[in-house]
């Protein structure tokens, strides 16, 4: 009866560490909203002018410059206007006017859209413009209602 015990104690204490040593490909840690990514601005369904301003924020990924290279948990944004996020995420980005490479490093980028309703998709990808899959992403939707 002891070694039975004994066995059981060590199988236990085997799978608890091997579930404790799972890591993922990225940090999966999120905001209060739930999301990994945020658009803290401008707020979704508001009504705004063209050009305005549009600021993201991370929880459990760290922002850098396209620059440093691939790095676990750490990369740039991007912003799709009126764009679905690309099917295939093993591809890097697109660069033209519906899809805007901040690869700066940056968290606001001031953009430019037509008077009208406007989709605009905040995608975080790693150095290479490569998203993260599963995606690390945040959506809003605007209507321009001025242009300065």
């Amino acid at each position: 009866m002891k070694i039975i015990s004994r066995v059981m104690a060590l199988l236990v204490m085997v799978l608890f560490a091997g579930c404790a040593a799972q890591t993922g490909g990225g940090s999966t840690a999120t905001s209060s909203t739930g999301k990994a990514l945020t658009i803290t601005k401008p707020a979704t369904l508001s009504n705004v002018s063209s050009p305005l301003q549009v600021c993201m924020a991370t929880n459990g990924y760290t922002v850098e410059p396209a620059k440093n290279g691939v790095n676990p948990g750490k990369g740039h944004h991007h912003l799709l206007i009126d764009e679905e996020i690309p099917a295939d995420l093993s591809m890097s980005i697109a660069k033209d006017d519906t899809h805007i490479h901040m690869g700066d490093g940056s968290t606001c980028k001031t953009i430019n859209l037509t008077k009208g309703q406007h989709t605009i998709t905040a995608l975080f990808a790693q150095g290479n413009h490569v998203p993260y899959n599963p995606p690390v992403t945040d959506s809003v939707a605007v209507t321009v209602v001025g242009a300065n």
